[in-house]
């Protein structure tokens, strides 16, 4: 556990101090109340400011600290390593996330799209490490594919949807690799995990998009689109988790078939 948390928290400690420097004065980040759908109660301090919104991040913690405590059948010290690592991201990431709604700052604004794509790049790293089985990964790889994913947020310095078009990269990969390693090594179980997995990132997506939209029904006044997108992101999360926990890394299938 002690090497998934300094290998989360160096980069993100790194990317805290580049956030609040001028290099990112140019992109394009909201940093208002009105970007929200759900209204602000004005006698609540900041941090509670869109209870709604700030409470969900709540449930990222709750998530990652539930996977990270999680115990693995047969679990093997790598894969054991990949699964905190995963979790670590969500639990750091709540923060930011709040961080962002109490003070509307441009630092912890662009950490929470930043922070996004690593978090999406961790899915191909963890199905690489199940394709090719304990004894052929390479955390070279890993930590290449994650480092190339930290500096494609430099598409949103030379573009205002620069952050957009990497981000959907990030999602196609994902759910490429998805598809391809329940192909090659899934069963009915993780197919009903991928399945869900990928219709909670459609519902992190589409909600959010529509958030103000959904605003006219009385049903998303207080409970709005951003929130639900929140819940969807949790939800993706978890099933994410259970995917790739529950597929047996190649390395095992192999073995047991001699």
């Amino acid at each position: 556990m002690k090497s998934a948390l300094l290998h989360v928290s160096v980069p993100f400690v790194l990317c805290v101090a580049l956030a609040n420097t001028s290099l990112f004065d140019d992109v394009e980040v909201d940093l208002s109340y009105d970007h929200y759908a759900e209204k602000r109660v004005e006698y609540l301090p900041a941090f509670l400011a869109m209870p709604c919104n700030c409470l969900v991040n709540l449930a990222y913690i709750y998530m990652g600290l539930y996977w990270l405590l999680h115990r693995g059948v047969r679990e093997t010290e790598q894969s054991r390593y990949m699964r905190q690592v995963f979790a670590f991201m969500a639990v750091f990431y709540a923060p930011v996330q709040w961080t962002r709604l109490a003070v509307l700052k441009r630092a912890p604004a662009v950490l929470d799209q930043w922070f996004t794509l690593p978090i999406f790049a961790w899915v191909p790293v963890w199905i690489s490490f199940t394709e090719r089985g304990p004894a052929k990964w390479r955390a070279s790889h890993a930590a290449a594919l994650e480092l190339l994913s930290l500096l494609s947020y430099g598409l949103a310095l030379v573009h205002e949807r620069g952050f957009e078009a990497a981000l959907a990269c990030h999602v196609a990969l994902a759910v490429y690799k998805g598809v391809r390693v329940q192909r090659e090594h899934g069963d009915g179980r993780t197919r009903r995990y991928l399945l869900l997995a990928v219709l909670s990132c459609s519902g992190f997506v589409l909600l959010k998009l529509l958030d103000h939209w959904l605003a006219r029904y009385r049903l998303f006044q207080r409970l709005t689109g951003h929130f639900w997108s929140k819940v969807c992101d949790v939800l993706q999360f978890h099933f994410s988790f259970c995917f790739l926990t529950t597929l047996r890394t190649q390395g095992k299938t192999a073995a047991q078939q001699e």
